[in-house]
C-alpha cells in the first residue's frame, strides 16, 4: 500500500462513515477495485487509524454537547444529561454483545462478500426513503427507543447496511425529533468504537510493524474529511434530503450485485 491509496481510503471512510451511505461497504468494494495491495496487517491497522480519525471528528463536531453532558453529569442530579447517558448505556449492550460473542461471524462476513454488501446497500436505500417521508416528528428518545435504535445499529455491522443512516432513519420513523435523532446516532457509538480500539490493539502481536506515513496520511484524510461530512449530515437530516443518498445507495447496490453474479 501506498500513501496515495491510504489517502483515498481516507476520504472513503471520512465521507461514508458520516453520510448514510455505508463506510465498511464502500472500503470493501474500495478494497475490490484496488485489488489485492493489502497485507492482514496492513488492513487491520489501517481500519483501526480510520475509525479511530472518524471518532475524533464527531468528538469535534459534538464538543460542546459532550462537554455539557460530562459537565451537567457531575452535578449528580437526575437531569436530561443523566438520562442521556443512561439512553447511550442501553443503546450500546445489543452492539457489544453481538461484537463480544460473535466476532469471528462478523469478521467471516467481510471476507470478499460483495453480494450481501450490495444488498445491505439497497436495504439502506429503503430505509432513506422511508425516512424522507416521515413529516412529524415529537417523540423524545426514551429506554424502548433507545434499546430499538441500539438493536439498529447492532444488524448495522453487516458490511454495507449504513449505521448512521439505519440507526437515524429507525429513530425518525418512530416519531423521534430529526436534530435530535442524527445528535442520537453519532454520539451513541463513540464508547463503542473507542471500547473496540482499545480491545483490538491490546490484541496485536508485539512484533508488529506499520509504516507511520501512511497511517498518518490516512487518519488526516479521514479526520478532515469526517468532519465536514458530518456537519454535512446534521443539515441534510434536518432539511429532509436524505432520499438522494437513498438513490445513490440504490445505484451502486445494484451494480455490485451484477457484478458479482455477471
Amino acid at each position: 500500500m501506498n500513501v496515495f491509496e491510504a489517502f483515498f481510503l481516507g476520504l472513503i471512510q471520512g465521507i461514508t462513515e458520516f453520510l448514510p451511505v455505508s463506510s465498511s461497504g464502500h472500503l470493501e468494494i474500495s478494497k475490490k477495485i484496488f485489488g489485492d495491495i493489502f497485507t492482514s496487517q496492513e488492513s487491520f491497522l489501517l481500519t483501526l487509524s480510520l475509525h479511530f480519525a472518524t471518532t475524533i471528528s464527531t468528538i469535534i463536531v459534538f464538543r460542546k454537547d459532550i462537554a455539557l453532558i460530562f459537565k451537567e453529569l457531575f452535578q449528580f442530579k437526575k437531569n436530561d444529561s443523566f438520562y442521556f447517558s443512561i439512553y447511550i448505556i442501553i443503546s450500546m449492550i445489543p452492539a457489544a454483545f453481538v461484537g463480544i460473542f460473535f466476532e469471528d461471524f462478523i469478521n467471516n462476513l467481510f471476507k470478499d462478500n460483495l453480494m450481501l454488501v450490495g444488498s445491505m446497500l439497497i436495504l439502506t436505500s429503503f430505509l432513506l426513503f422511508l425516512t424522507d417521508r416521515k413529516k412529524i416528528n415529537k417523540i423524545k428518545i426514551s429506554y424502548l427507543s433507545a434499546l430499538l435504535i441500539g438493536l439498529v445499529q447492532a444488524i448495522a455491522i453487516l458490511p454495507g447496511l449504513s449505521r448512521s443512516g439505519a440507526t437515524i432513519a429507525i429513530a425518525i420513523i418512530i416519531g423521534v425529533n430529526r436534530e435530535k435523532a442524527s445528535r442520537f446516532s453519532f454520539l451513541m457509538v463513540i464508547p463503542l468504537i473507542i471500547g473496540g480500539m482499545i480491545k483490538n490493539l491490546l490484541s496485536l502481536p508485539q512484533n508488529f510493524n506499520f509504516e507511520v506515513d501512511i497511517l498518518f496520511v490516512g487518519f488526516m484524510s479521514a479526520l478532515v474529511t469526517g468532519i465536514f461530512a458530518c456537519k454535512l449530515m446534521i443539515a441534510l437530516v434536518n432539511k429532509s434530503k436524505l432520499k438522494y443518498f437513498g438513490i445513490y445507495c440504490l445505484i451502486i447496490g445494484l451494480i455490485t450485485i451484477f457484478y458479482v453474479i455477471k
